[in-house]
């Protein structure tokens, strides 16, 4: 069972992963500033790659990579991590990590739609009415109705967000990157080494972010987070759980089953991340947006059975 259902299990590890670090870094954004966390999670997760490499592949870096490997997985790692995770974090300090969650489970449908156009992975016939699903529970967590007072203004759509809608877009340009990154690191990573395939993401998203951080000045910033006790507990431990083992897990998922069913079961965080957002910071969580949740991530299980 273990054997067959390989890329399956390790797909649920990768979905325990991600929870923590979504919960982690909500945490350290809203202490440090989201290009912050980015930079110091990427460079902790740079040192921990070069030393685990070290003693496992006897080499700091993936120098045995082919000029192939190194192009795709570096696409990669700019896309999923600079573009993807910058505008995730963004989202985190505007809406919670759990809302954000949600709206990061349309990466299935994404990730799935990617990969039959890029590397012709086959899609079920059912998959507009499994987005349409998906798309239904994540509408109806982030939208509520007009207070009686709005509507006798004169305003004609009975319908707003229940959550800054700048904080929504960010979580879905964040979706839309990872979902982006994870095609491509499966066309990159071919049958190269999934631990060093990954480490090359993370020494690309690191020297993306020095770049972008360059250019903006913003290493005052960074300097700040980095002395803050607190936020720097958070970062730590995000960067554990998210670039160090969640990464490493997604690309060891995606090399043992297709995109689509690793993205699927990987999509059931926005309900594994409900109980510890009420024990652990006390949020309010709403019938309705637990009502949706378990609808959004019922969809994205249709997308691929």
């Amino acid at each position: 069972m273990f054997e067959t259902h390989l890329g399956e299990i390790i797909s649920l590890g990768t979905a325990v992963c991600w929870t923590a670090t979504a919960l982690a870094f909500q945490q350290a954004t809203r202490k440090a500033g989201s290009l912050s966390v980015n930079i110091i999670r990427l460079l902790i997760a740079f040192a921990i790659y070069a030393v685990v490499s070290f003693f496992v592949r006897g080499r700091f870096f993936p120098t045995d990579a082919s000029q192939f490997n190194w192009i795709w997985m570096s696409i990669s790692g700019l896309v999923g991590f600079v573009f993807g995770d910058y505008f995730l974090f963004k989202s985190y300090e505007l809406i919670s990590a759990r809302i954000s969650m949600l709206v990061f489970s349309l990466s299935p449908p994404f990730a799935a739609i990617i990969s039959w156009a890029v590397l012709g992975e086959t899609m079920a016939t059912k998959s507009l009415l499994a987005m349409a699903v998906t798309l239904g529970g994540i509408i109806l967590v982030v939208t509520e109705k007009k207070k009686l007072d709005d509507q006798k203004k004169g305003k004609r759509n009975n319908i707003k967000f229940a959550f800054p809608v700048k904080g929504l877009l960010f979580a879905l340009l964040g979706t839309i990157g990872q979902s982006t990154g994870l095609v491509l690191s499966k066309y990159g990573m071919g049958d190269y080494n999934v631990f060093a395939a990954t480490q090359i993401r993370i020494i690309t998203g690191t020297i993306g972010f020095v770049i972008l951080i360059s250019i903006i000045r913003r290493w005052g910033k960074v300097k700040e987070a980095a002395t803050n006790v607190s936020a720097m507990k958070f970062i730590s431990i995000g960067a554990f759980f998210g670039p160090f083992i969640g990464v490493y897990l997604s690309l060891l998922a995606v090399k043992f089953t297709t995109v689509g069913i690793a993205s699927t079961i990987m999509a059931i965080i926005p309900v594994l991340i409900i109980a510890p957002a009420i024990l652990l910071y006390k949020e309010k969580v709403t019938l309705k947006e637990v009502i949706g949740a378990f609808i959004t991530v019922g969809g994205v299980v249709l997308f691929f059975v």
